[in-house]
Order: C-alpha cells, then sequence, then structure tokens
C-alpha cells in the first residue's frame, strides 16, 4: 500500500516546496523594491556620482584624480549627511561602489 502512494507523496512535497520557494523570492523582491525609496535625495545624488562616472573616459577620471580639487559646497553638504546617518552612508556606499570600482578598474586606477 505505501508504495502506491509513494509517487503522490513525492509529488506533494515537490509542490509544497516550489510552492514555499516562490513565496520567499516574493517576499525578496518586495523587500528589494521598498529600499530605495527609504532616502529619495541620497538616491538622487547617488545616481549623479554614478552618472558621473559613468560617462566619464578614463582620461578623464585619470586627470580628475591628479587634480584632487576641494569638494564643492554641495558636496560637503553631502558629505555631512552622510556622516550624520550611519544607515543613509552604508546605503549610500552600497549603491555607488559596484558602478564606480568597475569603472575603476576597467581604467586601471585600482589593481
Amino acid at each position: 500500500m505505501m508504495k502506491r502512494f509513494l509517487p503522490l507523496l513525492v509529488m506533494f512535497a515537490l509542490f509544497s516546496l516550489s510552492f514555499l520557494g516562490l513565496t520567499l523570492l516574493r517576499i525578496t523582491n518586495v523587500t528589494a523594491k521598498a529600499a530605495p525609496q527609504q532616502y529619495p535625495m541620497m538616491d538622487k545624488v547617488a545616481d549623479k556620482v554614478i552618472l558621473k562616472y559613468t560617462q566619464s573616459t578614463c582620461e578623464q577620471l585619470w586627470v580628475k584624480k591628479s587634480e584632487k580639487a576641494p569638494p564643492t559646497a554641495e558636496e560637503q553638504r553631502a558629505i555631512a549627511f552622510l556622516k550624520s546617518d550611519p544607515q543613509m552612508r552604508a546605503a549610500f556606499i552600497n549603491k555607488i561602489a559596484p558602478p564606480i570600482a568597475n569603472k575603476m578598474f576597467d581604467c586601471g586606477m585600482i589593481p
């Protein structure tokens, strides 16, 4: 009698696992979509920084690095906000680090 119900039991177990997996994936997607709205101003600044790096040529980045100009008033204000809120700073760094590091690697600025 057990042999007769074994395939049905296995199918039920696989269905349950796949349903659980889809449910967890949906929860993860909802959480991931909610995070960027937490700091809308920080997102705009991060997008601006990312755009600056991704649209610059390697030569432009090397020149900018060699100039070492002091930060503008807008940049100083953004730095002050990031220093005052560790969670926002972490979100900012997590957003800008991958594209900037990739560009710097492509340009030979980091090994």
